[in-house]
């Protein structure tokens, strides 16, 4: 697969998996549109995707804000002149068992990891129609499709970007454009660094190989979202 003369924008590019989505991109010839809060560390990843010959610009944004949503992917298509494939991967976690969930968090989780997801595909999808080619990439969760105790909003938010994906996918298909959600499995990344090792080992029973499966973590920073289809480490995605 090459994407020379196509642009990306990934979200949550700036950490775990949407960083190794966006190097993985850059590798490919697509010159990449990296969205997070940490504008830091975009910077970084813009260093290493320019150190490798590649091409990126930062766009600091804060995807649980509809108004930076807009003015970042604003700034994006005026920088990069079209967006052809979008990743949708920012997310986070706020756990807690239902009966003791504050709504804060409920809404917290929900905006971030689903309605930042429609609200993102909202802004590209006009450059997307007018080129008749897109690709857009919803980063789920395996907890999407079989939930998990303690994260009733995590769960549901990867639910719903399943569902959006698949609603997306039919209303776009006859102008050449593809939605498609992809669902890790167990993943170390910054944001599963503080589940506790029970935690962990219970994960790893999930996987169907249980004891067999090899206790491997790819490096992000060389991994390409097409190879973390598959469950491969300890740790929720």
């Amino acid at each position: 697969m090459k994407l020379e003369g196509r642009v990306a924008l990934v979200t949550g590019a700036s950490q775990g998996i949407g960083q190794g989505c966006a190097l993985a991109l850059a590798r490919q010839g697509a010159s990449v549109a990296l969205a997070a809060r940490n504008q830091q560390r975009l910077e970084e990843v813009a260093g290493l995707i320019a150190a490798a010959g590649g091409k990126a610009a930062v766009f600091a944004m804060d995807v649980a804000e509809e108004e930076q949503i807009k003015s970042g992917i604003k700034a994006a298509l005026a920088h990069f002149g079209k967006i052809d494939i979008l990743v949708n991967n920012a997310g986070i976690t706020r756990d807690q068992l239902v009966m003791r969930m504050k709504r804060a968090d409920w809404d917290a989780v929900l905006n971030t990891n689903l309605t930042s997801a429609y609200l993102s595909t909202q802004q590209v999808i006009g450059s997307m129609l007018k080129q008749r080619w897109g690709r857009i990439i919803n980063i789920t969760s395996v907890f999407g499709q079989m939930g998990q105790a303690g994260q009733a909003n995590y769960a549901s938010s990867k639910a719903g970007l399943i569902g959006l994906t698949m609603a997306l996918a039919r209303e776009v298909a006859s102008r050449n454009i593809t939605c498609n959600a992809v669902a890790p499995g167990f993943i170390e990344t910054s944001m599963t660094a503080g589940l506790s090792e029970e935690f962990k080992q219970t994960a790893v029973k999930m996987i169907p190989l249980g004891g067999q499966v090899r206790q491997t973590t790819w490096p992000v920073r060389s991994a390409s979202w097409r190879r973390r289809k598959r469950p491969i480490s300890p740790a929720t995605c």
